[in-house]
């Protein structure tokens, strides 16, 4: 299933960004290209630049990974509970509520790669569970409606919003 067949009414307008620039890619080719793109900038990055912000009171280089982190977990929560026809009303979450509390300037360039990897493992394990039948399915977030295929998008193209905006505006 390619992002090009996911329609408007499976994920909230904030998103389509994030779906638009995968350039209609396979899902699961998505999650692995992402996961390929995320681990080579980690692994090039100097440890000494992990604290770098480009302006003051912006995130870290580290807090924007753990930010990619964070979102993809509870995304992939999300994701579960739609697949398994949960229809409970998710709440939603306030990224700049995580940051400070996720201490990701006290980790290692390692501890974030470690926590990157097996995050995406469990990702990519759990999508490759879904049917068919379960991809369609869909849930609400934070008052949104979303599909589970959305979802896995949605993680993917996050992930390159902030990689682009590392490259652009970090390094």
């Amino acid at each position: 299933m390619h992002s090009r067949e996911l329609q408007e009414t499976e994920y909230h307008s904030y998103y389509s960004n994030y779906v638009l620039i995968l350039d209609e890619t396979e899902l699961m080719e998505a999650l692995r290209n992402t996961e390929e793109e995320l681990l080579t900038f980690i692994k090039e990055l100097p440890e000494d630049r992990l604290s770098y912000r480009y302006a003051e009171g912006k995130w870290s280089i580290a807090e924007v990974i753990q930010h990619i982190v964070d979102t993809e977990r509870i995304f992939t929560y999300r994701a579960l509970r739609f697949a398994r026809n949960d229809q409970t009303d998710l709440p939603g979450y306030e990224q700049n509520d995580y940051v400070p509390f996720s201490e990701a300037d006290k980790r290692t360039k390692e501890e974030l790669l470690v926590d990157f990897k097996a995050t995406r493992l469990n990702t990519v394990s759990l999508f490759r569970t879904f049917s068919d039948e379960m991809l369609m399915r869909s849930g609400r977030a934070d008052g949104n409606l979303m599909s589970v295929r959305a979802v896995g998008f949605i993680v993917s193209g996050h992930l390159m919003h902030h990689l682009k905006v590392l490259r652009e505006r970090y390094m």
